[in-house]
């Protein structure tokens, strides 16, 4: 573990990253290590440059390297927390329902649609800190990826140190395929379609995250891959190369086509009607992830079925159609 100096939270902490922590994201390790600290907090003193690596101001993507050390400044905890850990496990239970996949090192989840990853943002409990409750007997369970709120479908998480590690240097290189199905606005023209765009997140106020194309930003790639047309829409399977924030749902509106029931890059008025028509969520669903297993190498592919509420959303589309 790293070695950390000056454990009093009211004062400056300096933690040297040994080989456990080497790789992991900036941002993901104050989070593991900052127990009790508001994750809004965590972003705060990130954005404004009070962590420090090596004396220097780095972004919260950094990956942390042997031998780095990270100066933490004074901070405050949360409220001790009113949250009943038996509630919280009878609470979730259903979420035992929802592994798809689960051995030693990793379980694969299918998300719902309208609960979050983590807590964060007014909210008290995410998928993970539920799954932790739930499964008591599992100390270690971490997110490997992240899905947004209203996206549902494939989830990884992972049970031991050793596999998140191995499945962050998976999505680092490329190593996880990852398969969404959307519905987009408007009649999808010709075959499929590789969109090569960067992409640069972009903070118009402290509330809201939104990602918009710049020429400064990070090398983003998706495949869109036509499955149904439909009358006003079309059923696109979109498979992600790389894994930034928001990259389907940008990707498909910067195309013209973006997906229904998307409130921040969506179309208001295509939105509207779908509404009418019983879309209550983003359609977009994580449907498929292929990756070696991190420890044994065997092939892992895990298929989450489209849930109902789509499924019956298409139905009533191709009756217009």
């Amino acid at each position: 573990m790293p070695k950390a100096v000056k454990p009093d939270a009211s004062a400056v902490r300096y933690v040297e990253i040994d080989d456990s922590r080497a790789g992991q994201r900036l941002d993901n390790f104050l989070i593991a290590t900052l127990k009790g600290v508001p994750r809004s907090h965590i972003y705060r003193i990130l954005r404004k440059g009070e962590v420090r690596i090596n004396r220097g101001r780095v972004k919260p993507d950094y990956r942390l390297e042997p031998g780095d050390m990270v100066r933490i400044p004074p901070l405050r905890l949360s409220a001790p927390s009113d949250i009943d850990p038996a509630q919280t496990a009878e609470k979730f239970a259903w979420l035992q329902q929802r592994i798809l996949y689960e051995d030693d090192d990793l379980m694969v989840v299918n998300k719902p649609s309208g609960l979050p990853v983590h807590s964060g943002s007014g909210v008290n409990i995410g998928l993970i800190e539920a799954l932790r409750h739930v499964r008591a007997q599992d100390a270690s369970l971490e997110l490997a990826h992240r899905l947004d709120r209203e996206t549902s479908g494939c989830l990884v998480v992972t049970k031991t140190r050793p596999a998140m590690l191995a499945m962050h240097r998976l999505l680092r290189h490329g190593g996880i395929e990852k398969h969404y199905l959307a519905l987009v606005q408007g009649a999808w023209r010709g075959g499929a379609r590789e969109i090569n765009v960067a992409l640069e997140k972009n903070r118009p106020n402290a509330n809201e995250h939104m990602v918009e194309v710049s020429d400064d930003g990070k090398e983003a790639i998706s495949v869109f891959i036509p499955h149904q047309r439909l009358r006003i829409a079309t059923l696109m399977e979109i498979k992600l190369l790389t894994g930034r924030t928001h990259q389907a749902r940008v990707h498909a509106a910067h195309l013209g086509h973006p997906i229904a029931g998307d409130d921040k890059y969506g179309d208001r008025e295509f939105n509207r009607r779908l509404h009418r028509l019983g879309l209550r969520r983003l359609f977009l669903h994580a449907q498929r992830l292929t990756f070696a297993h991190p420890q044994s190498g065997s092939k892992i592919d895990i298929e989450a079925p489209l849930p109902d509420e789509l499924s019956l959303l298409l139905e009533r589309l191709s009756h217009e159609s």
